[in-house]
This record gives structure tokens, sequence and C-alpha cells, in this order.
């Protein structure tokens, strides 16, 4: 019983002093108590855990989550040599089916929405309206835009249509503005969400995922986070959604209609998807350093969930031939 107890109490502190560092703190922002002290001797009893009262193990952190090695794990079948990084998981036996590369760290494109979407949606109101800002839009010539103006004012829903859609990067600064201030502010607090699902081998710079050394992330990481954004119901509707007309007020107070449409191919129609496959959704991304990325949640027919990710394919054919390929793994 002794060990029992011993074992439980430095758990507990160790959950203790992870909850305490990460918790929010208003506005977005967290703030790190860096003089809390913890009692390293208190013990179990303390905190009403005994064996005579029906003690309950802990949930661990990676109790739930499927964890990969550093060993490739290639599926019978599954071209490899099209993409730096691929992976597949089973969300329902908590397994890795393939796997390559998925620790590599790598350049993610606009598969960083993702991340920027979850935060959003954490600590965000839906309902609520932001006015955009010219420094939003101050972008690199030929980014991808869902095509908002300076002083239109629209509501976080809608930003979140243009940002997991048609990948705009505008959408993207305005909503980092929107929940942190500035973009610079908003990518810390990406980061911290981001090591707090245990997505450590990652380090984001912006809220868009246009190419900078200091952005990057792997195959998987992009799996912790996804798989955490998808227990959210309004992103998985968001990313199920074909096309979308968005609604908001441009700087005169007129209303203003959009029509946006997803870039994942699967979901417009132009990639077939196999046969017993039902694709949910996911993002895509694509720059010059990037290449060709997709992380994609699917079920086959008999619900089974699954998420599949590629990374740095070299081609957008590529990308969707090997993607197809993993797709086809999930119904054997």
């Amino acid at each position: 019983m002794s060990g029992v107890k011993c074992i439980v109490r430095k758990s507990l502190i160790l959950l203790l002093v992870f909850s305490l560092a990460v918790s929010p703190m208003g506005c977005g922002r967290e703030e790190y108590e860096l003089n809390q002290r913890y009692d390293a001797v208190s013990t179990t009893e303390e905190f009403g855990i005994t064996l005579e009262n029906n003690f309950q193990p802990l949930t661990f952190f990676a109790q739930e989550l499927i964890v990969g090695g550093n060993e490739n794990i290639l599926a019978e079948g599954v071209t490899e040599r099209l993409s730096e990084a691929s992976a597949l998981f089973n969300l329902d036996t908590n397994s890795l089916l393939h796997a390559k590369n998925i620790h590599e760290r790598l350049y993610p494109a606009s598969t960083t929405k993702i991340l920027t979407a979850y935060v959003a949606l954490k600590y965000g109101d839906l309902s609520a309206t932001t006015t955009v800002s010219e420094e939003a839009l101050d972008l690199e010539p030929g980014s991808t835009l869902c095509g908002v103006s300076a002083g239109d004012v629209i509501s976080l829903e809608e930003l979140l249509y243009g940002l997991m859609m048609c990948s705009g990067n505008d959408a993207a600064n305005v909503i980092g503005e929107m929940i942190s201030g500035t973009t610079e502010e908003f990518a810390g607090l990406m980061n911290r969400e981001a090591y707090a699902l245990g997505a450590t081998n990652s380090h984001f710079v912006n809220p868009h995922g246009l190419h900078d050394e200091d952005h990057y992330t792997t195959a998987y990481d992009l799996y912790l986070i996804f798989q955490e954004a998808l227990k959210n119901e309004t992103f998985r509707t968001i990313i199920n959604t074909k096309s979308h007309t968005a609604s908001f007020t441009d700087s005169q107070g007129e209303s203003v209609e959009k029509e946006w449409q997803s870039t994942n191919r699967y979901m417009s129609g132009e990639q077939e998807i196999p046969e017993g496959v039902n694709v949910i959704g996911g993002k895509t991304g694509t720059t010059n350093d990037a290449r060709y990325c997709l992380v994609l949640y699917s079920e086959n027919v008999a619900e089974t969930p699954f998420i599949s990710i590629v990374l740095k394919a070299d081609s957008r054919d590529d990308l969707y031939y090997l993607m197809t390929e993993l797709l086809k793994k999930t119904c054997n």
C-alpha cells in the first residue's frame, strides 16, 4: 500500500504543477507563477485518495493517444517515395498503421491553421465580431486569401470558415489579432497550446503557415493537434463543409457576401474517394519549401475513425495519390 501511495503522490504533484503552469489567465493569454511552491511530502490521504475509498488510477497524459517511435512502419502496398513524411492512425484501436519519418521536423504550410482554429475555438466567441485591420492584410504577394478588406466587420465563426475552407492567410491574421491583440502574441499562445498537447517538437511563429525557418512541426505533432481539434463539433462541421456563403459588413456598413470553396480535392469532388471511405475533412497546405501537405480525417464503412497525414509530397497529384493509398488501407 505504501508503494501505491508513493507513486500516486508523485503523479499528483506533477499533474498539479503542470496544470497550474499552463492555466489560462484571461484574454487568451497565460501567466506563469514562478514563485509557487508545492509540498513534496504531502500524502495521498490529504487528497482523499486511499485504497479504502475505492481509489481509481489517475488518467495519464498519453493514455488515450497513439504513441509512435522513430522506426518507420511502412504499410504494405503504400508508396513511400512520393513524400518526406506520412502516417495513418486508427483512432479506434489507438494503433499506428503506417509511419514514415513521423518525428522529422518539416515546414507545415497551411496545415498550421489546424492549430490556429483549435486555439481560436478554445479562447474565442464564435458570435463575436472584429474589424479587419490594415496590418492583418500585410501579406506577401500571391498569398492565399479569403478576400476580407480593411474595415470589414466579421464574426469569428465566418473567419474560421475562411481560414479552414479557402485557407485564407488574411483570415488567420485577423483571428490572431482578435484573440491575442497581435499575431506575435497569438503565435506564443499557439506554442503554449501545442506543447500542452504534447506537440513539443514543433514551433510556430505565425497563424497562417507562410514560410519561416523557425516555423516547423512533425507529422506526429500534427496528429496530436488534429485529434484534439476534432473533439470540437464546430471544427468538425467546418472541415466537412464543401462550400459556404460568408456574410459580413464592409467599412461603410454595407452587407457583403462571399462564396468560399474547400481547397480539399476530396471535398470538392476533384479527387475520387476510395469505395467504403467517408472523408470528413481536413486541411491542405502548400508552399515552395513545405511542398504539398494534407491532414485528413475519415471513417470506413464500420465508422472506424482514422487520421492520415502526408507532408512534403513532390506534387499535388502525388499528394492525393499517396493519400488515396493510405485511405484504401482503412478498409482492410
